[in-house]
């Protein structure tokens, strides 16, 4: 049985999963909430950096901005909200936003539309870490955003899961995938 429910900032999807860690959980269960179908289940040491070089599939030495995971770590598992911006309740655009002026110094719009509007568009196998992937989940406008990272990895907020890992390719976020790039900031 499927259940019907929100995935990512007002648009509906059917689920299968099961439940992931909450905000604040990750470094003390030793876990990286994701659900990218490459990345499930792996084996991970509990030393952060080189946990999230494991669910990328890099290396460590790949992983050039520290502070881009730091964020990462603590914000894993923050539950969606729609319009929030706190730990406790966050949307896509409103983590994206926090994530761009915290660990690059700069401001995005509030909306992930507007984000959209406003990048040098990139052809996928251009993507580098900190550039942006939009969905459009409820039609032909973006509704979500998500910061790429490393081998088509980006993180983001799922409506079920919070902020997580998840994988573009994977045939659920790769139908609704519509555009990506650098922010022209």
């Amino acid at each position: 049985m499927a259940v019907l429910i929100l995935a990512s900032c007002g648009s509906r999807r059917k689920t299968r999963y099961g439940s992931l860690p909450r905000h604040g959980t990750s470094s003390t269960s030793k876990t990286i909430p994701t659900d990218a179908s490459d990345a499930r289940n792996k084996s991970l040491s509990g030393s952060g950096i080189d946990d999230y070089a494991a669910i990328l599939g890099v290396s460590a030495r790949d992983l050039n901005n520290k502070s881009l995971y730091a964020f990462i770590d603590k914000w894993l598992g923050s539950p969606h909200r729609l319009g929030g911006s706190q730990p406790s309740g966050i949307d896509c655009s409103g983590f994206v936003g926090i994530l761009y002026r915290e660990v690059y110094g700069k401001n995005l719009p509030r909306t992930s539309r507007d984000m959209g509007n406003q990048v040098k568009r990139k052809y996928e196998r251009q993507l580098r870490e900190g550039d942006l992937v939009f969905f459009s989940f409820g039609g032909r406008n973006i509704d979500h955003v998500g910061v790429y990272l490393h081998n088509n990895k980006f993180v983001h907020v799922s409506t079920r899961r919070g902020v997580i890992i998840s994988n573009m390719k994977d045939s659920w976020y790769y139908k609704y995938f519509v555009r990506a790039g650098t922010p022209k900031i």
